[in-house]
This record gives C-alpha cells, sequence and structure tokens, in this order.
C-alpha cells in the first residue's frame, strides 16, 4: 500500500511559521472574516468561499475554495481585486500573480479539471496592514460568480432517489455493538503463541479481488462471513468491517498490493466487483447487521501526491488521474452500497504522514468531495473517514507537540515533522474531519482510526521528551513512532499492537478499529510470483534504500515476508512483543 509522506511543491514554509509567531505575538489582534460565498442567483458561474483564517499588523493567510457551477473545465483561473493595498508574497495549490491590485490564481496542473458541482482549493500568504476584507467580486474563467448552487451536486441538498429515507442509520454504528471477530484471522492468531490474548479481537475483513466475494482457496466467502456475524450477534447489535479494495489499476504508486483489474477495467469493477457485493449486503437476511465499509484504501490520495509533475509522480498514477477511474470508482461503490440502510461507508483519508502538509491537506478533502458525488453518489452515502488504515502513525505524540519549539526552533523544522502540521493520527484525524466538512460533507461524518499497529511499544517506546540540544535530537528522543521515516510503510520493524478496538474514544472519534488484520503481510521481501496480481514492491525489501516518497531513506521492513495479506508469523510475534498498551 502506498504511504508518500510529503508533497514536492517545496515552496518555503518559514514564511508560515513567522505568521503563526506573529499572531501569537498579537493576542487578540487576530481576525477572522465570514466567508464569501456568491448570490444564488440562477445563473452559471462560480461559488467562492474565501476565508481570512490569519490576519495581524503586517499580513495575513488566507483559504479559497472555488466550485464550478457552468460546464465542465480542464483550466481554471480565479480573478479578484485587492482593495486595501495587500501583496500576494506566497501561495500554495495555485499559480498566483498580481499586478496592481489585481489578482489572477490560476490552478497548479493537477487540480485543473472541475467538473460541474467540483471544487478547487488553494491558498495564499500576502502583505498587509491588519485590515483586510473579503474581495467584492470574483470571476472564474472570465465570468462572474454569481450562484447557481441548487444543482444536484450542490452538498447542502444532495438528493438521490435509491437512498434510504434520512434518520435509518444509527449517528455512531459502533456504539452499544460487539464488533465481528473473523474466525479465520482469530485462527491465525491463536495458533501463534501467546496469540490467544489478542485472538478474541475484532478485524477488517478484506474483499481484495472478485474471487474473495464467493470465497478463494477454501477461505470463506463474503455470504459465509455475514452468516457467522449472524450468530456471532445473538439478541444484540453487531457491525461487520469490509474493506472494498479492488478499483482498476490498483494502488498506483506501489506494487505490492497491486491488483487483479488493469486500470481500464472500470465496467468489470461495476458489474463483477461492486454489484454482487452490494447485492449481497442487501438481502433482507442480513439487515439487522451494521455493515461499516472502508471504501479503497489510498487510492484518492495518490491522486493528490502521486501524479501531476510532483516529484514523487508514478507513471501510473499519472494514468489513473487522467482517465478518471479512482474517482469513478469510488463513487460508484458509495452509491451502490449507500442504499442498503444498514451499511456505512467510511472513505479511507490516508494518514496524517501522507496529506498532512498543506499542499495536500485541503487538495485531498476537495477530491474526496469530487468522488463522493460522482456516479450518482451523494455525501448522504458517506457515514465518515478512516485514517491509518494499514499504517504505523503513532495515535498520541505525547513527549513533544506541533507548538513546541527548542532553542527558537520549531517542532515543524525538525527531520521528523517536516513542516508537517500534525505529529500524530488523532490531532490529524480530528482536524480533517473538520476541512472534509468545510468542503461540503455532512457536519455528523465521524473517523475511523486503525491502531492495529500503532503502538510502539516494547523497550524501544521513549518514558519522556528527547535532550534539548536541537530540535531533531528533541523530537527523535521523544518519539513514539520509531520508523526511520513517516514514509515507510512495509512490514515496519519495532511495531507494536497498538489501542484495542473501542467505541467513541474522543471527539469526532466513531471508533479505534483493528482494520488491517495484524499479522497480515504489507507484502512480500522478495519477488514471489502468485496469481493475485500482487507485484514486488522495493520498499517491503530489509535492503531497500529508498526513493523520493520516503526522502530516499532504508524501508525498515522486516525480511521473510509473504505477499500482502498472507500470513506473517515473525511481524505477528513483534507486534505483540511491543504492544501499546502492553498485552
Amino acid at each position: 500500500m502506498s504511504r508518500t509522506s510529503r508533497t514536492t511543491l517545496r515552496r518555503s514554509r518559514t514564511a508560515l511559521i513567522a505568521a503563526g509567531a506573529l499572531v501569537a505575538a498579537a493576542a487578540g489582534s487576530a481576525a477572522a472574516a465570514a466567508p464569501f460565498a456568491a448570490s444564488a442567483a440562477a445563473a452559471t458561474g462560480c461559488t467562492v468561499d474565501y476565508k481570512i483564517e490569519n490576519q495581524w499588523n503586517g499580513g495575513l493567510t488566507a483559504a479559497v475554495n472555488v466550485t464550478n457551477n457552468g460546464a465542465p473545465v480542464t483550466s481554471w483561473q480565479l480573478q479578484w481585486t485587492f482593495n486595501g493595498g495587500e501583496q500576494v508574497s506566497q501561495g500554495w495549490n495555485a499559480t498566483i500573480s498580481q499586478s496592481g491590485s489585481a489578482v489572477t490564481a490560476k490552478d497548479a496542473g493537477y487540480n485543473g479539471t472541475l467538473a460541474t458541482g467540483a471544487s478547487a482549493s488553494f491558498g495564499f500568504n500576502a502583505t498587509g496592514n491588519g485590515n483586510s476584507t473579503v474581495p467584492a467580486t470574483f470571476k472564474l474563467n472570465g465570468v462572474t460568480c454569481n450562484g447557481d448552487t441548487t444543482g444536484p451536486t450542490d452538498p447542502t441538498d444532495p438528493t438521490d432517489p435509491t437512498d434510504p429515507p434520512a434518520g435509518n442509520r444509527v449517528d455512531n454504528p459502533y456504539q452499544g455493538a460487539k464488533v465481528y471477530v473473523n474466525p479465520e484471522w482469530s485462527a491465525n492468531a491463536a495458533a501463534e503463541p501467546g496469540g490467544s490474548r489478542v485472538a478474541n479481537q475484532p478485524t477488517g475483513v478484506w474483499l481484495d479481488r472478485i474471487a474473495a466475494i464467493e470465497g478463494a482457496n477454501s477461505s470463506m466467502g463474503l455470504r459465509e462471513h455475514l452468516d457467522e456475524a449472524l450468530t456471532q450477534k445473538g439478541s444484540g447489535e453487531l457491525v461487520v468491517q469490509l474493506v472494498i479494495y479492488d478499483l482498476p489499476g490498483r494502488d498506483c504508486a506501489a506494487l505490492a498490493s497491486n491488483g487483479e483489474l488493469g486500470p481500464t477495467e472500470i465496467g468489470r469493477y461495476k458489474t463483477e466487483y461492486i454489484d454482487p457485493i452490494a447485492a449481497i449486503v442487501a438481502d433482507p437476511k442480513y439487515a439487522g447487521l451494521r455493515i461499516v465499509t472502508t471504501v479503497e484504501i489510498d487510492s484518492l490520495p495518490n491522486l493528490v501526491t502521486n501524479a501531476g509533475g510532483r516529484e514523487t509522480a508514478t507513471p501510473a498514477c499519472d494514468v489513473m488521474k487522467a482517465n478518471g477511474n479512482y474517482v469513478k470508482g469510488v463513487g460508484y461503490a458509495l452509491n451502490k452500497l449507500g442504499d442498503a440502510p444498514n451499511v456505512y461507508n467510511y472513505i479511507d483519508a490516508g494518514h496524517h504522514g501522507w496529506i498532512g502538509w498543506d499542499d495536500n491537506f485541503g487538495a485531498s478533502a476537495q477530491i474526496f468531495h469530487e468522488a463522493a458525488t460522482a456516479e450518482g453518489a451523494t455525501v448522504n452515502d458517506v457515514h465518515g473517514f478512516i485514517t491509518n488504515t494499514a499504517n504505523y502513525s503513532a495515535l498520541k505524540e505525547q513527549n513533544f507537540s506541533i507548538n513546541d519549539s527548542v532553542n527558537g526552533t520549531s517542532v515543524r523544522e525538525s527531520k521528523w515533522v517536516d513542516w508537517n502540521r500534525y505529529t500524530d493520527e488523532l490531532s490529524f484525524a480530528q482536524a480533517f474531519r473538520n476541512e472534509l466538512v468545510s468542503v461540503g460533507f455532512n457536519s455528523g461524518i465521524g473517523m475511523l482510526i486503525d491502531t492495529s499497529r500503532n503502538g510502539w511499544g516494547g523497550s524501544a517506546r521513549p518514558s519522556g521528551p528527547g535532550a534539548t540540544t536541537s530540535v531533531d535530537t528533541y523530537v527523535d528522543g521523544g518519539r513514539y513512532d520509531r520508523r526511520i521515516h513517516l514514509g515507510n510503510w512495509c512490514n515496519q520493524a519495532g511495531a507494536g499492537l497498538g489501542e484495542r478496538p473501542k467505541a467513541a474514544p474522543e471527539p469526532g472519534i466513531d471508533a479505534y478499529v483493528w482494520m488491517k488484520p495484524p499479522g497480515e503481510s504489507d507484502g512480500s521481501s522478495s519477488e514471489i510470483p502468485n496469481n493475485e496480481g500482487k507485484g514486488f514492491d522495493r520498499m517491503c525489501d530489509p535492503t531497500y534504500t529508498g526513493n523520493p516518497r520516503n526522502n530516499n531513506n532504508p524501508s525498515g521492513a522486516l525480511g521473510g515476508a509473504p505477499v500482502s495479506g498472507k500470513w506473517f508469523s515473525a511481524q505477528f510475534q513483534e507486534l505483540m512483543k511491543n504492544a501499546y498498551p502492553a498485552l
């Protein structure tokens, strides 16, 4: 699974830290303007949400979201006029130029295509006198933004006649419910020395190929799992966790988890994969189960970070961005699965070490919204999002925070944090939830965090902050996550089981889950022929010295691993040994 770390749009971030320091120094002087939205007149054009996020005597930081309400476009430029002498000093996710008070923001290439109802976000820093206001008028490709927000993709009134009536689903499916224990995973865990301590934990059922629906190689099929779930349910409530994972051109930035469908096989994905799953979960026999789906991990963030001319781009991701089949596939899955009133769709949202940077954060939320309104889907088909699926990012880093500094140097400037705005998954998931709501998702969405392998306990777990010799010694000495680099994702040495599955552990978080079954490999350490379409990725090779996506660091992977999804005894033993909380 691709676990790209940072962006390669390497604008200087020094100004961002300086701006934050000025705001803190001028306590009480920061002002946030109300978002500008054009009049909802019945004419085509665009809608702009322009927010002054920080303002101080000398400058401001603004975030802009533009929604195209007219015909689809393949490139865009947004124009406005400042009225207070502001001068843009730095921009991101758009190319911004200025002549006098007139400003033009052009797309950054990767976000140039805007379908009807689609949005793009960008931001900028500017100098100013502390009294900046929202511009009066905006033009998208020369057309004045004057609303027309009553179309079917309007997130405030999404409708789909095949969706169940509002109120059929509970707010948090995990609340007051048991969660399905996969007997196949449980048997593997129990067979390991000491494995009985966790063999009763609920894990996700991965439908990672068409054959998995009926069951392949003596494995249980989807109906068998749901029948077993009915037995486990008894008279109470029970959640079944399914991982929907077979997109065309799957996991374009990695090889270990490539799939069976080629980049253009969207038709097969719909008719041979999604449609049969949708038919099974809609069977009235299973209406009493709460079925949680994790929809297509690693897909949509790859379109932001690994396509469109970035240093981390791969030809395969460029293909998937160009043909739109990730967006179409996710939209189709959300639409069809969301028709069942007992299905709760959660879209995979990467993790903080992938999309926690400014260049990726808003852009990812936008592309999630694009997918959630594609192929007949609406935002009502999305119950929430899941972060850290099959990854290792620490839940809470308690020995340092993003606001700390050492000898005047911000933690954000450390090599480990590398200008990210988040240090752990909990803070990222809560912040990203707010971002998702701001781009049009329902305010009641919840987040899941996969804690199956992010415990980082054992003898290597720091007991306190690192030395304050430098910001790097401070962060490296205190961080729980002991990976060599945040971009390392395959069978990580030293990892441990994390928080046990738990409902509603924190505000905005529906549950901690073990969506990735601990002990199942991320990918083979060397090439192993197989009939599942899974390749060999050097990030799973312990001798590999890295690539741009992990800043050319060693992979940190364990040796002797089988292909992804197969049982890896040595890893399971290490996960138990390093569990936190300890077993």
